[in-house]
Order: C-alpha cells, then structure tokens, then sequence
C-alpha cells in the first residue's frame, strides 16, 4: 500500500507543477479551481504521509523535478517554477518543524 501512496505523491506534484494547458476546457478549469489549489495539493500529500511517504522522499521529488533531465519539459511550462518553488518552500517548512520537533523532545528535562 505504501507503493500507491509514493505514486499518488509523485504524479499529485507533477499534475500540481504542470498546472493546466492553455486550451482547458471549461470542466478541467472548474476541476482545477476546486482540487488544484495549493491547500488541496497539500492536503493530498500529507494524507500520502500519513500512509507512509516520508517528508524526505516528498522533498527528493521535488529536488528531482528542479533538477533532472527526464522533468526539463514539465519545467517549461508557464508558471511551472513558481508553483514549485511554493510547493517546495511548504515542504521544506514542515520538514524542519518537524526535526524541530525530534530536537526538542530530546532535550533534557531537569
């Protein structure tokens, strides 16, 4: 079940990156404005955790997005960066509340 999870993750940022085409139709766009938005994304991933993803392979992924060759065509959509570079800014938050977390329950109580 953790395999569908990675896969769900993986192409939830990958449809969140691309955003949509210009010629959308009227349902995708409707689609969009309802599931698309960065709270619903968030949310999605974070259910994907929750069953087993790691924060750390989320932020690997998106590393891979922004830095490999097999992704440079999803980089060259309109708005693409900027919308990785939120979900990543999001991620990366969250990964360090959470080894703040790590940090703090281990530090000893007088």
């Amino acid at each position: 079940m953790r395999e569908w999870h990675v896969k769900h993750m993986e192409e939830t940022l990958v449809k969140f990156v691309k955003g949509l085409t210009e010629n959308a139709t009227r349902w995708e766009k409707r689609n969009h404005k309802k599931y698309g938005r960065i709270g619903k994304v968030c949310r999605r991933i974070e259910y994907d955790i929750k069953h087993g993803v790691t924060s750390k392979e989320v932020c690997s992924f998106l590393q891979l997005i922004r830095n490999d060759s097999s992704f440079s065509d999803l980089r060259t959509y309109e708005g693409s960066m900027e919308r990785l570079n939120e979900i990543q800014a999001y991620f990366m938050e969250s990964l360090d509340v959470s080894n703040y977390g790590q940090v703090w329950n281990n530090y000893p109580v007088r």
